[in-house]
């Protein structure tokens, strides 16, 4: 009988889709097993266990899988933000590959998958354009990091080694200001402190960074001279922001927002279109992957102008504003693109974006694609629906008004291939799956995105 702090020799013979190494012990129980990889030859101790499973912690590696590499970040083993950084880049390719496969054969229940071999990103490492940084005080010094995985216990690291450097850098010197002050740190059990997290943005095209504190209250004593000495400090800082969130959340963002120095807005681009970037603001954490993951889009398309698109959950308009910007220079013009989002101030961004790529051919509607895009599809004729919503996919009001619009071509883009599939299974009476094309927006991690093109059966 298995139990809790048991000690067991297994083999690890899968990677489960969080990242986590898959062995088998008495009876076949199935047994997750973090840092571990297929290969791998190790001795565990049971820390948790159910009916049909377990989780165990790794205590020795007895036989190293020939995949297994040496991570370079120094707190990998307890940090949370990666999950596969002990495996060659090459295997987490293969891995992720295998996950996307999986989950369309076991959830979407989808048969002759057309399914490509993700993009890579080269190098993987030094990549992510913002950071989300919870603070904490360890022996009465203010630390960032980030959360050790399960938990809200932070691991402190000011060196991330999937950050951009210059993100790195701001963390270093804001933390050195900041300890020159007295502030308090918000202690999230207790729902007291000033200081929440540190969001850092920075511009891998333009090389412009933001900096912005989340606070639990309006009240920031010397906060506009804390930002002007950080300022002062950081040559690509183009402005420091406060954030107030007053509410006892995981949320790490509050509804206000104060500009405490320089700029509330920083440039980016994403090939050749130009973006507003705020602090709120959604927008790839992979700048130049990204730009792989529109060109993949943009072909999906099949543009010869004078289309009508939609693009639902557009967010800033990211997708909208390449792909229409990019036709511009082939001097060819979508007729139009609609972009539908929820959030109002994505949709003042987004509008601020087609400005500023000259696109007049853009239109934002600000409300819920379950409610907008029935009255677009009643209205107008459509030649290309393009989806990327969070990860929880498409409400079934919405999967209906699919099935039901009559439209050719669907592209459907995902951080969240598990939801995903559900969605192409509820879709694929209608649609032909013809390309699944992932890509490597986050290496070291478990995630990848995938691009799906749709037909509709004739």
């Amino acid at each position: 009988m298995v139990k809790k702090n048991d000690i067991y020799k297994i083999k690890i013979e899968d990677l489960a889709n969080g990242g986590d190494g898959v062995g088998r012990i008495e009876d076949g129980l199935v047994v997750f097993v973090p840092l571990t990889l297929p290969g791998d030859y190790v001795k565990i101790k049971i820390t948790y266990k159910k009916k049909n499973f377990a989780y165990g912690e790794l205590i020795e590696i007895l036989e190293s899988a020939s995949a297994r590499v040496e991570p370079p970040c120094p707190v990998f083993d307890r940090c949370g933000g990666c999950q596969i950084q002990h495996i060659d880049y090459k295997k987490q390719l293969e891995f992720k590959e295998n996950m996307v496969s999986e989950l369309m054969h076991r959830i979407g229940e989808l048969e002759n998958i057309p399914l490509k071999e993700v993009i890579p990103y080269q190098p993987p490492f030094r990549y992510r354009n913002k950071a989300q940084f919870p603070l904490t005080v360890i022996d009465g010094k203010i630390k960032a990091g980030f959360y050790k995985r399960g938990t809200h216990s932070i691991v402190p690291y000011n060196n991330c080694q999937i950050q951009h450097p210059l993100i790195n850098r701001i963390l270093r010197e804001t933390l050195a200001v900041l300890n020159q002050e007295e502030l308090s740190v918000y202690d999230e059990t207790k729902g007291v402190g000033l200081l929440r997290h540190l969001i850092i943005r920075a511009g891998v095209c333009t090389n412009q960074a933001l900096l912005t504190f989340v606070t639990s209250e309006s009240e920031f004593l010397n906060s506009k001279n804390i930002a002007k000495i950080i300022f002062d400090r950081i040559p690509e800082l183009i402005g420091v922001t406060q954030n107030i969130n007053t509410e006892n959340t995981n949320r790490i963002m509050g509804s206000r927002n104060k500009t405490l120095f320089g700029a509330n807005k920083m440039r980016e681009y994403i090939g050749k279109a130009e973006f507003i970037i705020s602090p709120s603001s959604f927008f790839q954490v992979n700048t130049l992957q990204a730009e792989n993951l529109y060109e993949q889009i943009f072909s999906m398309a099949e543009f010869i102008g004078g289309e009508k698109v939609v693009d639902a959950f557009s967010g800033t308009g990211s997708i909208a504003v390449y792909l229409a910007r990019k036709m511009k220079d082939k001097n060819k013009d979508l007729a139009k693109i609609y972009c539908i989002e929820n959030s109002a101030s994505a949709v003042k961004d987004g509008r601020i974006n087609s400005s500023l790529n000259s696109l007049d051919n853009i239109e934002f509607i600000e409300g819920e694609v379950e409610k907008e895009l029935g009255k677009l599809l009643k209205n107008n004729k459509i030649d290309l629906l393009i989806f990327d919503p969070p990860r929880k996919g498409l409400e079934d009001k919405t999967v209906q008004m699919i099935k039901e619009s009559g439209i050719n071509k669907v592209i459907y883009v995902s951080c969240s291939p598990d939801t995903q599939a559900r969605d192409l299974k509820k879709l694929k009476d209608d649609y032909k799956i013809e390309v699944i094309q992932p890509v490597d927006m986050f290496p070291q991690t478990y995630h990848v995105e995938s691009a799906v093109l749709l037909r509709k059966f004739s």
